[in-house]
């Protein structure tokens, strides 16, 4: 290429704004990638000049000491169609490029990539394949052709890592790499295996910092500053602690520091306590000192004030996580309550906390900061310990999907605990929660149903609380109504093994207790597998042993004990020691209603360093919340055990035609429109779904039922199914599931509405071919994920012994929808 006369660089043709984006590394830290621009020509010369010998001579398979001015522009000037390239930065530096050319106007295309050496082995060379393969899919290229020298190792493993199934040949000390650059489910498993390692290291810096500064630390008890920094001195913070105040010599006895620059050595993690108008600044100095973490507690970003005012703290917010992630560093708040990590080797509490959490096993989020006190007091006051507390604010930057991650894989943590007040990323919280839940359990209260904080309204999209149900349902999130709820259910699961089914046996010495307990059981769609009155004058002994025989009892799967006080004195004791050590020795789970004590009471706590510990027997204030807290506990563990089923792929599909066949369509309508009949029937035939010529009558003796495909513009594709008739029209009767849909979600979706029975021949009718409706569920599901442009499908289906008709379509087409949680990694924008 060389340069043209009648072209000024300003006037170049620009890059779609999406392939822009903020990714975490492989090591926690953040980078900017974009485009390349023909404004990057010295910075690339920079960088370029920066490469050792050795990994110009890997790149370029020679010497190439400096860049000639015909490939300066060459590189510099792409189209963004045939030719892209990206770079990638940090603190305003380019520390990495890649780029792929297609090849003489076929579908392939040669790729390769270069990294400093200084940031080789955090994962930015996957980052650019990443964003590399989504751009080509994007322009219609089908594979890439990559040529390594073959003492390249590094290289080849990044592409042989990739996911992607790679041909290789060797000629002349060279390897030329082919491979498809289709998403497959082995690319995209590969891909959130590698965000979640690198989302679930940048938490962690976080929350083990090996030092601590306060900015805004101060001896007047009345700022803010002064409790983050007294709260750490009382924990013991395993590190040193620097108090940041220029007027201050001391503070609480620490020697103090005028600014973060001045602190003489690493800091990991600054705490922010400054009136908003000055955290720009401090984060500018954090950035020169290579801080890692920022916990901003100040508040003053569009969270409040007339609407110029709250502009005005949105765009401060902005500027804060821009440039808090152009130098790779990752923000909680502002706006919030803190941080906090109960783990004895690094006792953390940045936050507006008075008195620190017990120790437990517990991963606590939340948003409201003055919701985080009153949450940590209360769970306290129980004997409910955390592993690790977020308070996020206006979660400009961590979210609880970040917090997700971490605890995915965090040994400390057994159960995850949240209060969401809104949702940045459902679709992302969607897939993340489905993941974790297979292996801890998440208990979520959802508050804010009709209005959303203001410092959250602009990092919130608007869920419709069906959605927010199905959402739930599909990621096996235990969802409760209040606080109390939560720590209800948190105690039972952070104490006592899940229950492997719904069958209950009842023990105690209160017949009126015990048929208030076997109420709550058939409210709960619990079963009573046995009821054992010990009597109220029953001894520690006879409790002791007809617990055991209970829980040996092969048809029993959990127990729940109730307990009055009997006339003896000091019996309470014995029988408590008796309950502790039966439900200690057992694999099943026992609660209790023991004197009306809500918590853990000593008598029933069992030895270990978290609170509760292992085979503590949690008690509840009344037999209901007992009975409701087990139930969920069922639920989910029915949950887990259900196989989650597969997400089919369809051979008859042909997705290449149909996007093609809609990008026409729109061509003349750009806004969407409704498809006739001969346009859905073609559409749908694309997809692999048959639309009945309107000639042909349905079966008389069939089942009318129907199934719509919604893409939700925050929130992602539902598919729901309800029976024809009175059953919608009237009663709403329709069943949900979040796209895509698995095997196992078909059949649960099928069987879903009240009017499902009608299915199984219910009146005399016919017994319909569940699997053929399971199938059109699955095709329209993929249909609908892999096509954006459809808004909504409507297919009226008539179902009978053996197969299922679509009779009717009704099909939006529009533009695609920007789905926040498809494609390459990314972290939120704002």
């Amino acid at each position: 290429m060389t340069e043209p006369d009648d072209v000024d660089d300003a006037d170049w043709p620009e890059a779609p704004k999406h392939w822009e984006a903020d990714v975490v590394a492989a090591d926690g830290g953040t980078v900017h990638l974009r485009p390349i621009r023909p404004s990057d020509a010295d910075a690339l010369v920079t960088f370029h000049s920066g490469l050792s010998q050795r990994t110009r001579y890997l790149r370029y398979f020679s010497a190439y000491p400096r860049i000639p001015p015909r490939d300066l522009y060459r590189f510099t000037h792409v189209d963004h169609h045939d030719r892209v390239a990206f770079v990638v930065e940090l603190a305003g530096q380019i520390i990495a490029v890649g780029r792929y050319e297609r090849l003489d106007k076929t579908g392939d295309a040669e790729v390769a990539f270069v990294v400093a050496d200084r940031h080789q082995g955090r994962g930015i060379g996957s980052v650019l394949l990443e964003h590399l393969a989504a751009a080509a899919r994007e322009r219609g290229l089908q594979r890439f052709i990559a040529v390594v020298l073959a003492e390249n190792e590094t290289m080849i493993r990044v592409f042989r890592l990739a996911g992607y199934e790679t041909t290789r040949h060797v000629e002349y000390g060279e390897v030329t790499l082919e491979f498809a650059v289709d998403e497959t489910a082995v690319t995209d498993r590969v891909m959130r295996e590698r965000e979640q390692r690198a989302e679930a290291r940048s938490i962690g810096r976080l929350l083990h910092p090996t030092s601590v500064a306060v900015v805004g630390a101060s001896n007047d008890s009345g700022k803010l500053g002064n409790a983050v920094f007294h709260n750490l001195l009382r924990m013991n913070f395993d590190g040193p602690l620097y108090p940041i105040n220029p007027d201050a010599r001391h503070v609480g006895g620490v020697r103090a520091y005028a600014s973060v620059l001045d602190v003489p050595d690493d800091i990991d993690l600054v705490v922010i306590a400054v009136p908003a108008v000055s955290v720009a600044g401090v984060v500018d100095e954090c950035a020169q000192r290579g801080v890692r973490g920022l916990v901003v507690i100040s508040g003053g970003f569009g969270e409040r004030g007339a609407d110029d005012e709250r502009d005005a703290g949105r765009a401060a917010q902005r500027e804060l996580i821009d440039a808090a992630r152009n130098h790779g560093i990752r923000v909680v708040g502002p706006n919030c309550l803190g941080i906090l990590n109960t783990d004895p080797a690094v006792q953390l509490n940045a936050s507006l906390a008075p008195l620190a959490p017990l120790v437990g096993r517990a991963g606590f989020f939340c948003q409201s900061g003055a919701l985080g006190v009153a949450v940590l007091g209360e769970a306290s006051r129980r004997g409910l310990g955390v592993s690790t507390f977020v308070s996020a604010g206006n979660r400009a930057d961590v979210s609880g999907n970040d917090l997700m991650q971490y605890w995915e894989t965090d040994p400390d943590t057994d159960v995850v605990l949240m209060y969401l007040e809104s949702f940045g990323n459902p679709r992302k919280f969607a897939r993340v929660a489905r993941r974790l839940g297979r292996t801890k359990p998440i208990v979520a209260v959802k508050g804010g149903a009709t209005m959303v904080a203001p410092g959250l309204a602009y990092t919130s999209v608007e869920v419709p609380e069906i959605s927010v149900r199905a959402l739930f349902e599909a990621s096996g999130v235990i969802r409760v109504e209040t606080l109390g709820d939560l720590f209800d259910v948190a105690l039972l699961l952070t104490s006592q093994p899940l229950p492997d089914g719904p069958r209950v046996a009842v023990v105690g010495n209160s017949t009126a207790l015990g048929t208030l307990v076997i109420n709550g059981l058939e409210e709960q769609d619990l079963q009573l597998a046995r009821l054992d009155d010990i009597g109220v004058d029953g001894s520690a002994e006879a409790l002791e042993a007809t617990l055991r025989e209970a829980l040996n009892d092969p048809g029993v799967d959990a127990a729940v004990v109730v307990f009055v006080p009997p006339l003896q004195r000091g019996s309470s004791e014995d029988v408590a020691v008796a309950l502790r050590t039966v439900a200690g020795q057992s694999d099943k789970p026992v609660l209790s209603t023991f004197l009306g004590f809500e918590g853990v009471p000593g008598g029933l706590a069992a030895v270990g360093n978290t609170s509760p510990a292992p085979g503590s027997v949690p008690s509840y204030a009344s037999p209901e919340r007992a009975v409701r807290a087990l139930a969920r506990a069922v639920r989910y563990s029915m949950w887990r055990q259900r196989d989650p089923g597969v997400i089919r792929t369809f051979d008859d599909v042909d997705l290449p035609a149909a996007r093609a066949f809609v990008a026409d369509l729109l061509r003349d309508a750009p806004r969407g429109r409704d498809l006739d009949v001969d346009e859905s029937r073609t559409l749908l035939s694309h997809l692999g779904i048959e639309l009945a010529d309107g000639m042909l009558a349905a079966p008389a003796d069939g089942i009318d039922v129907v199934f719509t495909a919604h893409d939700d513009k925050s929130f992602g594709v539902l598919v729901s199914f309800g029976v024809r008739g009175v059953a919608i029209d009237l009663l709403g009767d329709r069943a949900y599931a979040t796209v895509p849909v698995t095997t196992t979600d078909a059949d649960d979706l099928i069987s879903a509405p009240r009017a499902a029975p009608l299915l199984d021949g219910y009146g005399g009718g016919v017994v319909a071919d569940r699997d053929a409706l399971a199938e059109v569920a699955m095709r329209l599901s993929a249909a609908a994920d892999a096509l954006p442009e459809i808004a909504e499908c409507t297919l009226g289906v008539t179902a009978v012994a053996d197969g299922a008709m679509v009779t009717t379509a009704q099909v939006w087409i529009g533009p695609p929808s920007a789905r926040a949680d498809t494609g390459p990694r990314r972290l939120r924008g704002l």
